[in-house]
C-alpha cells in the first residue's frame, strides 16, 4: 500500500502547491498521454473501501466487458489517487468527495463520472478504550489520526466545529488507514476518523462518537466516494468508460437484489475481502453501512445530473468552501459541475 505523503497541518499552502506542481508537470511533460503507447491498457487506482464492485474486480469483469488490459493499483488515500491522476500514472481512480473537491479546486483536468457510494455510517470517529475520551468535546488536547484531505478529514473538522471544539486544540495527525491501525494498536493515538476495514478493527476496542451519516444529518454536509477519470482519457476512450460504468452498476445491482446471498463463505464476500484487505467476517456488516445509488439515481439531479444544482456539484462546492476556510486549499471554483460528468451513466442506461 502506498504511504500517504504527509502534509503538516501548519503548512496548508504546501498541499495546494503540491497539487499545482503536479498539474504543471502533467501539462508540461505530457504525462496524461502515458496510456497512448497502448490505447487498450489502463491503470485504475483503488483504495480499501468495502464496496460491491470489489467482487467484479476480483473476477476480471472489467477486462471481460471492455477487452482492455487492466492494471489495478491500490493506494492509501484519496489524496494519493488524485496525485496519481495528476501525474498521469493512472487514468481512473476512486476518491472521496473531499480529495475530488481539492483536486478540482487546483485545476486538475479530471471528472467525477460515478458515485461509488453514499458514505452514510461507513466512516466514523472512534475514541480508543482507555483514552478517557467519551465525547467530541473530550477530544481537546488529544491525538486524533486521520488521512488528510479525505472525506474523513473533512468530517473530522465539521464534527469538531459542530461540537464547539476548535480543531487547533486537537492534535490531528496525518496517517493512512494502515498506519492508523498500527498506531491504534500501539496506543499512539487516542481517536481516529476512518473507514472500513480499519473502522471495523478499531470499533472492537473503541467507542463511536459520531458517524458520517450523523454529521450529514446534523450539518447538511454529506460525503461520498466516487470514481474520477482523466478527461483526455475519457474523451479518447468513451466506450471503455461507459462499459466500465455498466460493470460498476451491475455489481451494485447484484448486491442490492441479492444481499442475503452476500454472506461469509460466499464467493462475493471472498472477492470483496480479497481486494479490500478486509476480514471476510466483517464484510457483510461493512457493506450494509453504505448506500449504493442505482444507474437511474446516478443520472438524476440527486447525484450527477442537473449541472450546478446536482447533488454531487453542490456537495463538492460545500466541501471546497469548508476546506478553504480551514486553509487546506487556496481556491474555490464558482461552479463544480465542470467536474461532474453524467454522460457515461446516461450512455450506460441508453445501451440497456
Amino acid at each position: 500500500m502506498t504511504r500517504a505523503i504527509r502534509f503538516s497541518p501548519r503548512r496548508p499552502r504546501f498541499f495546494a502547491a503540491a497539487f499545482a506542481l503536479c498539474a504543471a508537470l502533467t501539462s508540461t511533460l505530457g504525462l496524461r498521454a502515458a496510456y497512448a503507447a497502448d490505447p487498450h491498457e489502463v491503470v485504475i487506482a483503488y483504495q480499501d473501501m468495502v464496496v460491491p464492485w470489489r467482487y467484479a474486480q476480483a473476477t476480471g469483469e472489467v477486462e471481460k466487458e471492455t477487452g482492455y488490459k487492466i492494471t489495478y493499483r491500490k493506494l492509501g488515500s484519496g489524496a494519493d489517487v488524485i496525485r496519481a491522476l495528476a501525474s498521469g500514472s493512472v487514468q481512473l481512480g476512486e476518491a472521496g468527495s473531499s480529495p475530488v473537491a481539492a483536486g478540482l479546486s487546483q485545476g486538475l483536468d479530471i471528472s467525477l463520472f460515478w458515485i461509488l457510494d453514499n458514505i452514510n455510517d461507513a466512516e466514523a470517529l472512534v475514541a480508543r478504550d482507555g483514552s478517557g475520551v467519551t465525547s467530541l468535546a473530550g477530544l481537546k488536547g488529544k491525538t486524533l489520526g486521520v488521512p488528510f484531505v479525505s472525506t474523513s478529514h473533512f468530517h473530522t473538522l465539521v464534527a469538531l466545529q459542530y461540537a464547539g471544539v476548535n480543531p487547533a486544540d486537537v492534535k490531528i495527525v496525518n496517517l493512512s488507514p494502515a498506519e492508523i491501525a498500527a498506531a491504534w494498536t500501539r496506543g499512539d493515538i487516542d481517536a481516529t476518523y476512518v473507514w472500513n476495514p480499519v473502522l471495523a478493527q478499531v470499533k472492537k476496542n473503541g467507542k463511536v462518537l459520531i458517524t458520517s451519516g450523523q454529521v450529514a444529518r446534523e450539518t447538511g454536509k454529506a460525503t461520498f466516494d466516487g470514481f474520477v477519470v482523466d478527461r483526455r482519457f475519457a474523451k479518447d476512450n468513451a466506450d471503455f468508460v461507459t462499459r466500465f460504468v455498466k460493470v460498476l452498476a451491475a455489481a451494485d445491482a447484484d448486491y442490492s437484489a441479492h444481499r442475503a446471498q452476500w454472506t461469509v463463505g460466499s464467493p462475493q464476500v471472498a472477492g470483496v475481502a480479497q481486494e479490500s484487505g478486509a476480514n471476510p467476517q466483517d464484510v457483510p456488516a461493512s457493506l450494509a453501512l453504505y448506500s449504493f445509488p442505482t444507474l437511474a439515481q446516478q443520472a438524476s439531479s440527486t447525484w450527477l445530473g442537473g449541472g450546478a444544482q446536482s447533488g454531487a456539484a453542490r456537495s463538492l462546492a460545500a466541501t471546497a468552501a469548508f476546506l478553504k476556510s480551514q486553509g487546506t486549499i487556496q481556491n474555490v471554483l464558482p461552479d463544480y459541475s465542470v467536474g461532474v460528468d453524467p454522460q457515461f451513466v446516461r450512455a450506460a442506461i441508453a445501451s440497456h
